[in-house]
């Protein structure tokens, strides 16, 4: 039955399967409670996590979001159910943390990782299209670095203790999201009363979809980096075909529930700052197919064992703290006053300067 299941997932239906889970899920999600447009959003959740833990005080997007959680307990049910939790780590751990870093700060220029770049797209905000061209282009470079031999090394196998770091961190955050203790009268555990963190899904129905979504996930591998990897490199569109699943399934969910709002100006937790949109995502899509998947596909890894993908998902958690600590962070438009938002100077010295530090990254790294 295992063998069958297996065949299954690693099937063009399978990753179907998986692309058409988020593509339901995450629209029930923000019909639930999360944000507009951010039913599931890798990058804002880990921001959100970062916020709580109070790594940055920025007030209103502080919030332990189970879903992160739960993308990492699904993969690693998934994995020990198909005996594929496999300890490793080894493979450039500092510099995958730094990836991590820049590639949150390019997230939260744009507003979004690539999972919300779809969501955004099938609710009616057009400016993922700036972040999508934006996100296809930074993995483009990053497949030249690819072809001219860049590699990170190969990771080996390590102990058990390491595979399970990342699982045993989700189990602490699932206990201080339901008991909520306060450690001192002005410290943490942070949940915003105002703004995208206050807005959230009942717990266990969070639990519910990140669970079955990290399960599916793990099995299928799905991954929006390596979609468009495996197109530019080799021609394949396994993985694309789950992405292109999902988009269609939101929109057609979205227009359902009656969350399709067509527009530039004024969507959700989102800028219209077109430049900042497409920049934002380049840095992105560099950093993913630099360290070899996409923020989700990272949380996926590090629940089946991988040490490394959980490295740089502690650098996208760092990175936040950087961003908002630092102004680096996007700015939604201002409806009222008809200002459209964007980032601060700061905030596109940082983009420039994470383009060129994984530009150096990439040509340095080089077998021949």
């Amino acid at each position: 039955m295992s063998e069958r299941l297996t065949r299954f997932f690693a099937s063009r239906w399978g990753i179907v399967l998986a692309g058409v889970a988020i593509g339901v899920l995450a629209p029930l999600l923000q019909k639930a409670g999360n944000p507009q447009n951010m039913g599931i959003c890798v990058a804002c959740f880990e921001r959100d996590i970062a916020g709580a833990l109070g790594l940055h005080r920025a007030a209103v997007v502080q919030y332990i979001r189970p879903e992160i959680i739960a993308f990492v307990l699904g993969a690693t049910i998934a994995a020990l159910l198909f005996r594929e939790f496999k300890p490793r780590a080894g493979s450039a751990p500092i510099v995958r943390f730094v990836l991590g870093v820049f590639a949150m700060i390019g997230s939260l220029a744009f507003l979004g990782c690539p999972w919300r770049a779809l969501l955004r797209l099938a609710g009616g905000d057009l400016n993922a299209i700036l972040g999508l061209a934006g996100l296809v282009t930074g993995v483009t470079i990053g497949v030249q670095f690819l072809k001219a031999g860049y590699n990170l090394g190969r990771s080996s196998k390590t102990y058990a203790a390491v595979g399970w770091i990342m699982p045993a961190t989700m189990i602490g955050l699932l206990l201080l999201r339901i008991f909520a203790p306060k450690f001192s009268a002005d410290g943490a555990i942070f949940f915003s009363e105002k703004g995208p963190g206050s807005l959230h899904a009942p717990l266990l129905i969070s639990l519910g979809a990140g669970l079955v979504i990290g399960f599916l996930a793990q099995r299928t591998r799905f991954c929006t980096m390596g979609s468009i990897r495996d197109v530019l490199l080799m021609g394949d569109t396994h993985l694309i075909s789950g992405v292109g699943a999902l988009l269609v399934v939101a929109f057609i969910t979205n227009l359902l529930l009656g969350q399709v709002n067509f527009g530039f100006f004024g969507q959700p937790v989102a800028h219209s700052s077109y430049l900042w949109n497409f920049l934002g995502m380049v840095l992105a899509g560099l950093a993913f197919a630099l360290a070899g998947g996409c923020p989700g596909r990272q949380l996926f890894l590090s629940g089946e064992g991988d040490g490394d993908a959980g490295v740089f998902v502690l650098g996208m958690i760092t990175g936040a703290a950087f961003a908002h600590n630092f102004a680096l962070a996007g700015s939604p438009d201002n409806v009222a006053d008809g200002i459209v938002g964007g980032i601060s100077p700061y905030g596109m010295a940082a983009v420039l300067l994470g383009l060129v530090v994984c530009l150096v990254i990439g040509l340095t790294m080089r077998e021949k």
